[in-house]
C-alpha cells in the first residue's frame, strides 16, 4: 500500500485520527511507527490512546482537513462530546463546553471550564486560541476534569494541541490554497530547514484566511452597510528546533496571528410588544422601531417566523460590529535526559494579547446605546518544570512537576448613550403603564423628551469610561504515578495542590451623566416623581441611571444600587487528585475506572455592577467529582477500535454570569451535574475503505435541588433545568474510500454526518421573575452534512480538493438572549451556514 494510501486509511476516524510518527511527550518523540497505533500525550507521556485508562478523542492533520476544521471553533465537526458557541465579542464571549459542561462567558474575568494548551502552554481564554490551526501535528480532547497534569482551570476538560516540531534531518514542506463561497481566499504554507543536519533546524509556518461574513448588517432603511462573523486573519509561527549530542533536545516557537473580521452582529427573532402596540411609533422612532430586516415573530407561539427570521442572517444597526485583535507570544521547551529512563522536562511561555471592538449594543438601526470602544490586553507567563522516569525495570512510570503561571489583565470601556435613547424611555415607560394611561402623566411617557423634560439634560450627551483590570498569580506541585501491579493490572494514582490569587479592581475612567443625579432626586421624598407608583420609579431609576453609563461612586450608591468601584483580593487553594486502575484483558483490549476531584478557580465579575448595593463583587471556586468506567478494544485483527465511556461529574459551586437586561451578574449554583455514555468506533472492512462513528448521549442538568441554602430568583429558576447548550445526543458518523488509479494518481471520498438533539441556547429556560417558559430559546435537532474529494499525486507533490460543509445548509443558534432595551424582544446568535469552495495542494 503505497504512503498517501496508508494516510488516507488510517486517518478517517473521529476516535482515533493521530498521526502517531511524530508524538511528543514534552519534547519526546515516539520511537516507532505503526499506523494503528494513535499516540497521544494526554498522560503527558508518548502513549498509545488505546492504552491510556483516559476518555480522549484524537484529531490528526488529515482529518482536519477533511472536515474543514481550521480553528478551535470548528472541533464540533470531529468529536461529538465538544461544543462551542459564541456571543457578541470575538474576545470574550467564546464558550468551550465538554459533556455538556462550559462557563457560559462575556466577561473577561471569567476563565474557561475548558482548558486550552498549545504546544504545553496553557492559554487563559478561549479567544486567545482562536487563531488559524495550520502545520498542526493533532489535536487531542480530553474528556472529563484534567487538573492533576493540566495547569489550570480543567473542570470540564482539555484540549491538548500540538504544531508539528521542526525536522532535524530533512527539508521539506507545503503549501495550500483554498477558494470558495462568500470571498473565501487562503493560504496555508511551511518549510523545514535543517541548519546544522541533525542538531538545529528551523521551520516556519504561515497562514492567511479571509471570507465575507455569513451575517448581513442592515441599517434602518434595509440599506447593507456590512458584514459581520467573517474571516480576515493572518498566522505566523518560526520554530528552532535542536538536539545535541548528549541528547539534550527541545524548540523555541515564535508565533504571531493578527485579525480584523467584525464580530459578532445578531439576529432579531421576536418583536418588541413596544413595537406590536405601535409605541415606538408614537414617540416617533418608527413603525418597526428601528428594525428593518425581516418581519420576526408576533408572538412566542410564531416559531415559524422566526426560524425563517434566523435563517435570513439579516441583522439590523447603527454600524457593523469592528473587531481587532493581535497576539504574539513566545514558548520554549527542553528536555535533558537526567539518566537512562529519566528525563527533566521545561516548558515556558509569554503571551501578549490585545483587542480593540465596538459595536451596536441595542442591536437596531436606533442611536440608543453604543460601545464605541472596548480595549483589552491580556499579557501571561506560565513556567512547568517537571522530571519523570521509570522505576523498577519500567513497572512504575513516576512523574513530578511544578508549576507557575501569572496573568495580568486590563480592560477599558467606552460607553455613549444616542440621540434616540429619550424616545426609547418614553415608550418602554408608556408600555409600562397600559400605553400612558396615568394622565396626567401622559406626556412624560408619550412626550419625545421624556428624561430631558424631567432634567432638563440631554441623555445623547451621555458618556462612560469603566475600567477593570485583574493580575492572578497561580502556583502548584504534581505528582502523577503508573505502577503496574501485575501482568495486564495497573494503578494510577495523581495528586496537584494549586494555590490561586487575584487582585481584581473597578475603576472609573471618566463619567459625563448629569441625568442620574436628577432622576434620584425627582423619585426621592419631595421630588417631582415621588408620588408614582413604586415600580414605575425603579422604572425611571434604571432608565435614568443605566447601569453602564451610571455616575460611579455616586452619594446614593449606598442605598440605590448604582455602579461602585472596587479593589479586592481573592485566594483560595485546592488539593486535585485521581485514582484510576486499568486491566488489560488480552492486548489490546483494555477497561478501566476512575475517580477525579477537579477545581477551577473562583474570581471576580469585572463589570461595573458587580459591587453595586454593596454586591461582593468575587465568585466562588468551581469544584467537581468525576466517576468514569470504560472500555478500550481493538478487535478481528484491528479491523475494529471500540471505545467506550461511562460517566458521571457532580459539580459544585458551578460558575454562572447571567444577564438580566441591565447588568451581568454573577453566581455560583451550589449543584450540577453531567452524566452519560460515550461510543466510538471505527471500522476497515478494506484496506481502501474506512468507516467512523461516534455517539455522545449526554444528560446534563441543574438537579431540583441545585440551589442548596441559596433563594435568589434567578438560581431558583435554574434548578430542574438542562445545562446551557447541552443536547442529550450528538453522533457523527462518516467513511472514506480511497484508492489509486494507476501508478501515478490517487484519489479520495469522504462524508461526514454530525446530528444534535434539542438543546437550550440561553442561560435560563424560564423568566426568572415570572416564572413563565422563554420563547425561542430552543435549538431544534438538526443534521449537519460535510463532504470531500480529491484527486493527486501518489507522492503527494499535488493534489486538488473539492469540498462543501454543512450541505444543506441548516442554519442553527448558538446563543439567545433579551435583547437589551427593547422590552421583550428576543434576538439570536446564529452558527455558519453552508460553505464550498476547492483546495490545491503540495508538498515538497
Amino acid at each position: 500500500m503505497n504512503n498517501i494510501g496508508r494516510m488516507l486509511a488510517a486517518a478517517l476516524c473521529t476516535t482515533a485520527m493521530a498521526t502517531p510518527a511524530f508524538a511528543q511527550d514534552g519534547v519526546q518523540e515516539a520511537e516507532s511507527f505503526d499506523e494503528n497505533v494513535i499516540i497521544v500525550t494526554a498522560t503527558r507521556r508518548a502513549q498509545d490512546v488505546q492504552a491510556i485508562p483516559l476518555a480522549v478523542t484524537a484529531v490528526s492533520p488529515v482529518e482536519l482537513e477533511r472536515q474543514g476544521v481550521v480553528s478551535v471553533g470548528q472541533i464540533t465537526n470531529v468529536s461529538s462530546s465538544f461544543s462551542v458557541s459564541n456571543a457578541q465579542l470575538a474576545s470574550g464571549s467564546v464558550v468551550l463546553r465538554i459533556r455538556g459542561v462550559g462557563t457560559t462567558s462575556n466577561n473577561i474575568g471569567f476563565e474557561s471550564a475548558v482548558g486550552i494548551f498549545i504546544d504545553g502552554a496553557y492559554q487563559s481564554r478561549p479567544g486567545v486560541a482562536l487563531s488559524e490551526f495550520v502545520d498542526v501535528e493533532r489535536v487531542e480532547v480530553l474528556r472529563g476534569p484534567q487538573g492533576t497534569l493540566f495547569g489550570r482551570n480543567t473542570s470540564a476538560g482539555a484540549l491538548n494541541i500540538t504544531n508539528k516540531r521542526p525536522n532535524l534531518s530533512e527539508f521539506g514542506g507545503f503549501a495550500n490554497a483554498t477558494y470558495g463561497n462568500r470571498d473565501l481566499m487562503g493560504v496555508q504554507g511551511a518549510v523545514n530547514v535543517p541548519i546544522v543536519e541533525g542538531n538545529l533546524a528551523l521551520r516556519v509556518t504561515g497562514a492567511y484566511r479571509e471570507r465575507d461574513g455569513y451575517v448581513t448588517v442592515v441599517d434602518g432603511s434595509g440599506t447593507k452597510i456590512g458584514d459581520s462573523n467573517g474571516t480576515d486573519q493572518y498566522l505566523v509561527r518560526g520554530q528552532l528546533g535542536f538536539e545535541t549530542d548528549s541528547g539534550i533536545r527541545g524548540r523555541l516557537i515564535a508565533d504571531h496571528s493578527k485579525s480584523t473580521a467584525g464580530c459578532c452582529a445578531a439576529v432579531e427573532v421576536l418583536q418588541s410588544p413596544l413595537e406590536t402596540s405601535g409605541l415606538l411609533a408614537a414617540v416617533g422612532l418608527g413603525a418597526r422601531g428601528g428594525m428593518a430586516g425581516p418581519v420576526v415573530a408576533l408572538n412566542p407561539f410564531d416559531t415559524t417566523t422566526a426560524e425563517i427570521a434566523a435563517d435570513n442572517r439579516i441583522a439590523t444597526a447603527s454600524f457593523a460590529p469592528q473587531t481587532r485583535f493581535d497576539q504574539w507570544g513566545i514558548t520554549g521547551e527542553v528536555e535533558v535526559p537526567l539518566g537512562d529512563s529519566t528525563n527533566l522536562i521545561y516548558i515556558g511561555s509569554y503571551r501578549e494579547y490585545d483587542a480593540t471592538e465596538a459595536y451596536d449594543n441595542d442591536f437596531s438601526a436606533l442611536d440608543v446605546f453604543n460601545v464605541t470602544d472596548n480595549r483589552t490586553s491580556i499579557e501571561t507567563m506560565t513556567h512547568e518544570l517537571r522530571v519523570q522516569g521509570d522505576l523498577f525495570g519500567g513497572a512504575l512510570k513516576w512523574l513530578v512537576g511544578g508549576y507557575y503561571s501569572e496573568e495580568d489583565i486590563a480592560q477599558q470601556l467606552s460607553f455613549a448613550l444616542g440621540a434616540d435613547y429619550d424616545q426609547l424611555v418614553g415608550a418602554i415607560l408608556a408600555g409600562a403603564t397600559g400605553g400612558a394611561s396615568l394622565n396626567p402623566l401622559s406626556p412624560i411617557f408619550f412626550g419625545a423628551t421624556p428624561l430631558q423634560n424631567i432634567t432638563g439634560v440631554n441623555p445623547a450627551t451621555i458618556t462612560n469610561i469603566n475600567q477593570y483590570a485583574q493580575n492572578s498569580k497561580s502556583w502548584s506541585l504534581f505528582t502523577h504515578n503508573v505502577l503496574e501491579v501485575t501482568d495486564g493490572l495497573e494503578l494510577t494514582a495523581g495528586l496537584r495542590y494549586s494555590d490561586e490569587s487575584k487582585n481584581g479592581s473597578f475603576a472609573s475612567g471618566g463619567t459625563n451623566n448629569a441625568v442620574c443625579p436628577a432622576i434620584v432626586g425627582a423619585i426621592s421624598p419631595g421630588g417631582g416623581l415621588s408620588g408614582l407608583p413604586g415600580a414605575l420609579q425603579n422604572a425611571f431609576f434604571g432608565l435614568g441611571c443605566f447601569a453602564f453609563t451610571a455616575p460611579v461612586d455616586a452619594p446614593y450608591a449606598a442605598l440605590l444600587p448604582t455602579p461602585r468601584t472596587f479593589s479586592n483580593t481573592f485566594s483560595d487553594s485546592e488539593l486535585i487528585y485521581t485514582g484510576k486502575v486499568a486491566y488489560a484483558f488480552v492486548d489490546p483490549v483494555n477497561i478501566y475506572a476512575s475517580f477525579t476531584h477537579g477545581y477551577k478557580s473562583g474570581g471576580f465579575n469585572l463589570d461595573s455592577t458587580a459591587a453595586a448595593g454593596g454586591t461582593d463583587p468575587r465568585f466562588l471556586s468551581e469544584e467537581v467529582n468525576s466517576y468514569e468506567i470504560g472500555l478500550k478494544a481493538k478487535l478481528l485483527d484491528n479491523a475494529v477500535t471500540l471505545n467506550l465511556a461511562a460517566f458521571r461529574e457532580i459539580f459544585s459551586n458551578f460558575q454562572i454570569i447571567e444577564y438580566t437586561g441591565v447588568q451581568f451578574r454573577t453566581f455560583n449554583v451550589a449543584k450540577a451535574v453531567t452524566q452519560g455514555l460515550e461510543i466510538e468506533t471505527m471500522l476497515r472492512p478494506s484496506d481502501h475503505f474506512t468507516v467512523n462513528a461516534a455517539l455522545t448521549i449526554t444528560d446534563a442538568y441543574y438537579p431540583d435541588d441545585c440551589a442548596g441554602t441559596q433563594t435568589t430568583v434567578n438560581v431558583l429558576a435554574l434548578c430542574g433545568n438542562s445545562l446551557t447548550n447541552a443536547p442529550d445526543f450528538v453522533g457523527i458518523a462518516g467513511a472514506t474510500y480511497a484508492n489509486d488509479i494507476g501508478t501515478n494518481l490517487a484519489y479520495f471520498l469522504n462524508g461526514q454526518v454530525r446530528f444534535e438533539g434539542d438543546r437550550r441556547t440561553s442561560t435560563q429556560a424560564i423568566d426568572p421573575v415570572n416564572l413563565t417558559a422563554l420563547p425561542f430559546v430552543v435549538q431544534d435537532s438538526n443534521i449537519k452534512i460535510n463532504l470531500r474529494a480529491g484527486i493527486g499525486s501518489q507522492d503527494e507533490a499535488w493534489g486538488i480538493e473539492a469540498f462543501v460543509t454543512n450541505l444543506t445548509n441548516e442554519v442553527t443558534r448558538g446563543v439567545t438572549f433579551a435583547t437589551i432595551l427593547r422590552s421583550g424582544s428576543q434576538s439570536v446568535f446564529v452558527q455558519e451556514p453552508r460553505s464550498y469552495g476547492l483546495t490545491l495542494r503540495s508538498k515538497f
